[in-house]
């Protein structure tokens, strides 16, 4: 029996969105099906990058779904602040939604929760049963025995001010607030001129934060730059997994076939969570290819990867430097030292494009940590799943 569909995507969040997104304008004769469980697309995020992480040509077709842009960003630490340059950009979960439906119309599907999935077809829990060449899963992290990871969880709150807040640009990082026994920072974004997007952010060795103590932190950090909290306008909270050590190749071969997508394929910066580039160029792979055969897609999605794993080593020593050298309170001191190395290589290390020289210059000079420890981090491949 003929599929019904050619592909379908489950989960409409940033990766399958993108996905679909791209399709359309690439390959709009194929039958491209969106599910999402929940009552939108996108859910309740804003996803941010910077300009350089992606190509001129990806910028252009991304555009449109792009909500806010600013030139520049800052940074601030007990000892270091400093203003960086180039372009930051954010995707909103309700402009990502309407121009979702604008473009896909019935091919999108919301309240569509799936109870069974395999490679080749899904079944809602409604019972209908639907068919495709290839259905790829995007619904998200999910534990896996094989990828060790620490987190950064996070609550994001969107405030009406009573009165104009000043900022031009974005603060990426504050981590001049209390540590609170990890990295801890606070990151704002600038939406309007009397809008604010407020998060609390910590790398943390586990999942769980304290809700009541983070809301209190970003009224606390609000009253202390003078920002007059007015309305709350919504609340979004977020934990990415920051990558430790793991071994991707039984990460792909648990997966049985099934092709992935987004953060369940492991497609973020190891580093810093960011995933919209990486869901960017697999939206890019996926759209020029021409056989859409789930054998075929998970090949591809694996091989992709796989690679993009090995690209990251770097980043996941990185990772161990700062999550097992040295008290969590003090972590903050790993970051503040990369903040004042060149700006062309930051602009790189959020790409994802170190050069060797660049490696060889963040780790020159006194580490950040205890020296012994340093070593023990770098050179430890942790065993077991931290927070489990």
């Amino acid at each position: 029996m003929k599929p019904q569909w050619d592909l379908i995507l489950v989960g409409a969040g940033l990766a399958n969105g993108l996905i679909a997104w791209r399709l359309r304008h690439r390959q709009p004769h194929l039958k491209v099906l969106l599910l999402e469980a929940g009552p939108q697309p996108g859910g309740n995020h804003t996803w941010s990058f910077h300009e350089p992480d992606l190509t001129p040509e990806q910028l252009a077709w991304l555009s449109p779904l792009v909500a806010h842009r600013w030139h520049g960003y800052d940074v601030r630490f007990p000892n270091r602040e400093r203003t960086l340059p180039g372009g930051y950009l954010s995707l909103t979960s309700a402009c990502f939604s309407a121009m979702l439906r604008q473009k896909l119309g019935e091919t999108l599907r919301c309240n569509a929760p799936v109870s069974q999935l395999a490679p080749g077809e899904v079944t809602l829990e409604n019972g209908e049963r639907l068919t495709a060449r290839a259905v790829i899963d995007g619904r998200g992290p999910n534990t896996d025995e094989h990828v060790v990871s620490g987190f950064q969880a996070f609550i994001g709150q969107q405030w009406q001010l009573s009165q104009p807040h000043g900022l031009t640009r974005p603060i990426l990082m504050d981590a001049t607030v209390d540590q609170q026994q990890g990295y801890r920072f606070v990151y704002t974004l600038p939406l309007s001129p009397d809008t604010l997007l407020i998060e609390d952010t910590y790398y943390t060795d586990h999942p769980e934060i304290n809700q009541p103590q983070v809301r209190a932190n970003i009224h606390d950090y609000a009253a202390a730059q003078g920002w007059r909290l007015a309305s709350l306008q919504r609340e979004e909270h977020g934990c990415l997994p920051i990558t430790l050590a793991g071994d991707v190749r039984a990460f792909w071969r648990s997966k049985a076939g099934q092709p992935a997508s987004g953060l369940r394929a492991g497609l973020f910066h190891a580093t810093t969570g960011y995933s919209l580039p990486h869901a960017v160029r697999l939206a890019d792979l996926i759209a020029w290819q021409t056989d859409f055969s789930h054998s075929h897609l998970y090949a591809l999605i694996a091989s992709h990867a796989q690679k993009t794993w090995r690209q990251q080593r770097f980043f996941r020593l990185l990772n161990r430097m700062l999550f097992l050298a040295g008290r969590p309170d003090a972590r903050w001191r790993v970051m503040e030292r990369f903040y004042g190395l060149n700006a062309g290589l930051i602009a790189r290390f959020y790409a994802g494009r170190l050069t060797p020289a660049d490696i060889a210059r963040i780790l020159s000079g006194k580490p950040p940590v205890p020296v012994g420890e340093a070593m023990l981090a770098i050179l430890k491949q942790p065993l077991r799943q931290r927070g489990r």
